[in-house]
């Protein structure tokens, strides 16, 4: 899940943010505050991101059932972390407005994918934030980086391009390289 930014490049509001949520995590306070944002106004997933129900990759994550997801689907904006998630209490997605206004077009598509993975992980009940894994080596996370590289490969991405995408600013390079070695993507660090 994409959530925290460094204190580069950010104001004090981002960065007080960014240590309130570390808080968060360390006192095991996730379910109150994913709870908080089930009180913020919700927005259709279709109303911003349209077309991903005729998505191949999209198509074989909920089959069927691909229309209805998407069109039940809600999106939560806010200011808090600095890319998107899945809300574990309600399968909802958190998307910060700046990413979203400012960040790569790509880099948003494949993040979307992941986080639809998450989506359809929650619908099957998994935990999507299980104890006793680092990020890089949780199931839930390495499925979704999967199900993103393969739609990176397929949009034609090199490797090194498909690195750039998956290093995150709460990764290590050592994570990194365990992370793109579990995806066999080739690393050029």
């Amino acid at each position: 899940m994409c959530l925290f930014w460094t204190a580069l490049n950010t104001d004090w509001r981002e960065i007080l943010l960014t240590r309130a949520m570390r808080v968060v995590e360390l006192f095991r306070l996730n379910t109150v505050f994913f709870r908080f944002f089930n009180m913020m106004s919700a927005h259709p997933f279709t109303d911003y991101f349209s077309g991903f129900e005729k998505n191949d990759v999209i198509r074989q994550l909920f089959g069927d059932r691909t229309e209805e997801v998407l069109s039940g689907l809600k999106i939560h904006f806010s200011w808090v972390g600095g890319y998107m998630g899945v809300n574990p209490s309600n399968g909802n997605l958190m998307v910060n407005p700046d990413y979203l206004r400012t960040g790569d077009k790509v880099d948003i598509y494949l993040d979307v994918i992941h986080e639809l993975v998450h989506r359809r992980q929650w619908m099957d009940g998994k935990n999507l934030f299980e104890d006793g894994y680092r990020y890089v080596e949780r199931p839930t996370e390495v499925e979704a980086y999967r199900y993103t590289v393969d739609e990176a490969r397929r949009l034609g991405l090199s490797d090194e391009r498909i690195c750039s995408y998956l290093k995150t600013e709460w990764m290590s390079d050592e994570d990194l390289r365990q992370l793109a070695k579990t995806l066999g993507v080739q690393n050029h660090q």
